[in-house]
């Protein structure tokens, strides 16, 4: 339980583009840092702390806050870097609710970002996910899990793909639909990159097929952009603001040692479907949270679901219904802007892939709902309470955040 009350006041989020050759990575993250200063009020003395996170072995820049620190408000003061892979934005904001929450600062302006463009992404992971492939030879693991590591990010979706869809019943007209949701949801939000206002399932079923189950229509952009964030204390959130997001919970739980255990020891995990430590890290976040029944407490999800079937698998993991079932809820309508319990109204990472900023998004998406700052893509229903999500790590690692219009009492 932390010591302090702690409150989102602020949220910024730059322009999304595949290329934003305009701006150097310094430049694009102030369009998110400058519009996280306005909407909260604040000015760059106001913040206490600095976190940031981002994958710079993707862009070639080591250490990118030394080059951006003094540009965004942080010289000569405290800053905590985070990078934990795809749910690096999730850590960062983890990180600024323990700051805060512990006491230790009462302001922090929380960074993620990624410029794509200037790197190589899918190097990157591919390097990551060969030598890790090559450390499993040694135990035996199927030969078809193994190859799968070679396509990277896609190679391994078309794996956890295919068990999910044999687990639950989900078909590929259910991945359509999903994407359809979101991209139709990503139309509304200025700062979304793909937008595609209209689009039916029918046209994605036209898109081009990678791997089955994958089509083109079911996958993430490679997003250059940037979020950013202030945390504060409920004390000074009230006096700033008549409507704070308080932040309740925070949890994070990973498989062991990373896709099937890379040293060979503990449980392997040989299935990314399963996602035990999603669930593990969502029951523990509602614990904290003090909600007991999650299902009806709350009132909106943004899982983190650069493909579109974990869309649905992260909603089972996060234990919004029982395995299973989130294809048929899909079908009834319930996850619609409209419905009984709205899913990615941003539109999902799978229409805005900033890696280190995505997971963030997620926080911030559920802080601007319950804000009611979302302009064309404001839910219907109030949102009383919110559960954001990340997945990355090694394809191991979910965090989750829930928050709130109330703090805890």
């Amino acid at each position: 339980m932390a010591k302090n009350e702690v409150a989102v006041v602020g949220v910024g989020l730059s322009k999304h583009v595949s290329k934003r050759r305009d701006v150097n990575i310094a430049e694009l993250v102030w369009e998110a840092v400058s519009a996280c200063y306005e909407d909260a009020g604040l000015k760059p003395k106001d913040v206490d702390a600095f976190a940031t996170g981002n994958m710079p072995a993707f862009e070639g820049v080591n250490l990118p806050e030394e080059w951006g620190a003094g540009h965004w408000g942080a010289y000569n003061k405290p800053l905590l870097r985070i990078t934990t892979g795809g749910t690096t934005g999730g850590s960062v904001a983890h990180g600024g609710y323990y700051l805060v929450g512990s006491g230790l600062f009462d302001t922090v302006m929380c960074i993620a970002f990624e410029k794509q463009s200037d790197g190589n992404s899918t190097m990157g992971l591919n390097t990551v996910a060969l030598a890790d492939a090559a450390a499993q030879l040694q135990l035996g693991v199927d030969p078809g899990f193994i190859a799968s590591f070679g396509g990277g990010a896609v190679g391994v979706a078309v794996y956890q793909a295919s068990s999910y869809m044999k687990s639950s019943g989900c078909t590929t007209h259910h991945l359509d639909k999903v994407s359809a949701l979101c991209r139709n949801n990503a139309a509304l939000n200025p700062y979304s990159h793909l937008k595609q206002p209209g689009l039916t399932p029918e046209e994605v079923a036209k898109t081009t097929l990678l791997q089955y189950p994958i089509r083109f229509g079911h996958v993430c952009p490679a997003t250059d952009g940037a979020c950013a964030m202030l945390f504060t204390t409920g004390e000074k959130a009230r006096k700033l603001t008549d409507k704070p997001a308080y932040v309740l919970s925070c949890a994070s739980a990973s498989d062991e040692a990373a896709l099937v255990g890379i040293s060979g020891s503990g449980t392997t995990n040989v299935d990314p479907c399963e996602q035990e430590s999603c669930k593990i890290a969502a029951a523990r976040a509602y614990e904290i949270a003090g909600i007991k029944d999650p299902r009806n407490e709350i009132d909106l999800a943004e899982p983190y679901s650069p493909f579109a079937h974990q869309l649905l698998m992260f909603y089972e993991r996060l234990l919004l219904c029982d395995e299973g079932e989130a294809p048929s809820i899909l079908d009834s309508g319930s996850m619609n802007l409209d419905g009984e319990l709205p899913v990615c109204p941003s539109g999902g990472v799978i229409s805005t892939n900033a890696i280190g900023a995505s997971a963030m998004e997620r926080v911030a998406e559920c802080a601007l709902q319950i804000m009611g700052k979302c302009g064309e893509r404001q839910v219907k229903k109030d949102v009383h309470k919110a559960v954001a999500h990340g997945w990355g790590g090694a394809v191991n690692l979910n965090v989750v955040a829930v928050l709130s219009d109330t703090p805890r009492r």
